[in-house]
């Protein structure tokens, strides 16, 4: 299908960025990597008078890395983070996380601000975004404001990104070099999207006892976010098998997904239950 009408616009500055969206309220999207505005154009489902495209905008697409922890440029390509070995010790889960977007073709394009804007709950970023207690930069006619991600998410498709703002970067919080992780996702098939997903690291205690436990789940709740429930079912204990089932058992019962033609929300709720309890498993067995 064709898509609308619409008018180009490529500005060179985050303000031009912003002045363009101000002058266009409600009609004006920006477009980095395409891979979600694209379709949704093709099928009427967004109709926007203006595409405001983010090439020619410098420095947005840098991955910096420091003791802060991990700065995402907005146009940040999925593959630009597969591609940073520095990553691999930096930040593991977001860096195994990434490998599971799409095919390589979406992985090309794709960008960490498109999919954070867009907050889609299958995917991937937004999941890891809440897991980590990300924070994003937003920059609109105001000037710059920081917001956590547990904020940045309201619903299914739906953030707290005004008309006319744009997103800048995202951090991630310092990856300590012992913490235990894991990243796990099923899908019918290779890059589709996933029916379920979890994200999980925990820190340990001088008892060897988990602590500072995060839980995200992909595709299994409404939008994204972390179950603390299931988190607390893991603080203080000792990660053997006994505990991996009853911290899964707690996550199934505290995910709410939906039912849709790819699954039902009963399927959903006992497969992140099946996929945290692997990961706990893999998670424990990490040496760094």
């Amino acid at each position: 299908m064709k898509l609308p009408n619409f008018e180009y616009l490529a500005p060179s500055s985050p303000a031009e960025v912003v002045a363009l969206l101000a002058a266009h309220p409600g009609e004006a999207k920006i477009i980095a990597g395409g891979q979600s505005l694209l379709p949704t154009m093709a099928f009427r489902l967004a109709q926007p008078a203006y595409l405001v495209d983010l090439r020619n905008v410098e420095g947005m697409n840098r991955i910096v890395i420091d003791d802060s922890g991990v700065r995402l440029g907005a146009r940040t390509r999925w593959r630009d983070i597969e591609d940073d070995a520095r990553l691999a010790t930096a930040h593991p889960l977001l860096k195994e996380a990434i490998t599971h977007v799409a095919h390589y073709q979406v992985r090309n394009r794709g960008t960490v601000g498109g999919s954070l804007a867009h907050a889609d709950p299958a995917a991937e970023m937004p999941c890891i975004a809440a897991t980590c207690e990300a924070e994003l930069t937003l920059l609109g006619p105001e000037g710059e404001r920081r917001m956590k991600a547990a904020d940045f998410f309201l619903g299914p498709l739906t953030t707290a990104l005004s008309d006319d703002e744009m997103i800048l970067e995202v951090r991630l919080p310092r990856w300590p070099a012992q913490r235990r992780w894991a990243f796990l996702e099923f899908a019918r098939r290779p890059g589709d999207f996933a029916l379920g997903g979890v994200a999980l690291y925990y820190d340990l205690d001088a008892e060897n006892r988990a602590c500072n436990t995060h839980i995200g789940v992909v595709g299994a709740c409404y939008y994204s976010k972390r179950l603390p429930i299931a988190e607390s079912a893991l603080d203080g204990k000792r990660v053997d098998a006994e505990t991996a089932r009853a911290v899964a058992r707690a996550a199934s019962e505290e995910a709410d997904p939906t039912s849709d033609f790819h699954a039902s929300a009963e399927y959903r709720k006992s497969l992140v239950g099946t996929l945290l309890e692997r990961a706990l498993v893999t998670a424990a067995q990490r040496t760094s």
